[in-house]
């Protein structure tokens, strides 16, 4: 009798965590709606590192839209996106430290206000203080050639690009 009960017990309990371990696998196979990512590549001897959530498109319209002209935007999704240069930078002409910074975006529909704020680790853009800002920078947006429907970022030899929806912004780095 005791070996049946016993028997039983060990049952259920295999049966619970082979459960639990099948849906943990599915929700890790769910694709996360803005997924981590990163862009890494050099600037003369400088290594840079974007570090980023990847919002998608979904149909919405993003600039004015989702992304709303004149307000600080995280550049990303969920965390702040975090620019990362292990040597001086010249910022579209501007001298940038060496560091790690939180980027920031304000987008108008002429001109992009480009941030690098010395408080890298925040979530998003609600505790923004303009005060800890590094550098602002202005840039050009322009017309894709095609829709890119997740937001990416791109290190280049000419600078840092932004991708999403039907823009791109290239900030000069040198």
């Amino acid at each position: 009798m005791k070996n049946l009960r016993l028997f039983r017990l060990l049952t259920l309990l295999l049966i619970g965590v082979l459960w639990v371990s099948r849906t943990q696998a599915q929700d890790a196979a769910k694709e996360k709606p803005s997924p981590a990512a990163t862009a890494t590549g050099k600037i003369g001897k400088a290594t840079i590192t974007v570090a980023y959530s990847s919002p998608a498109v979904k149909g919405r319209t993003v600039w004015g839209g989702l992304v709303p002209y004149g307000q600080v935007w995280r550049a990303g999704a969920n965390e702040a996106t975090t620019f990362t240069t292990d040597q001086p930078l010249m910022v579209e002409g501007k001298a940038l430290p060496a560091g790690t910074y939180a980027l920031f975006v304000i987008p108008t529909e002429k001109q992009w206000t480009i941030i690098f704020n010395k408080t890298a680790k925040q979530w998003g853009a609600f505790k923004y203080d303009e005060k800890q800002d590094a550098l602002r920078v202005m840039a050009t947006p322009r017309k894709t050639a095609s829709m890119a429907e997740r937001l990416v970022y791109e290190v280049t030899p000419q600078g840092l690009i932004l991708r999403w929806e039907n823009q791109e912004v290239l900030v000069g780095l040198k």
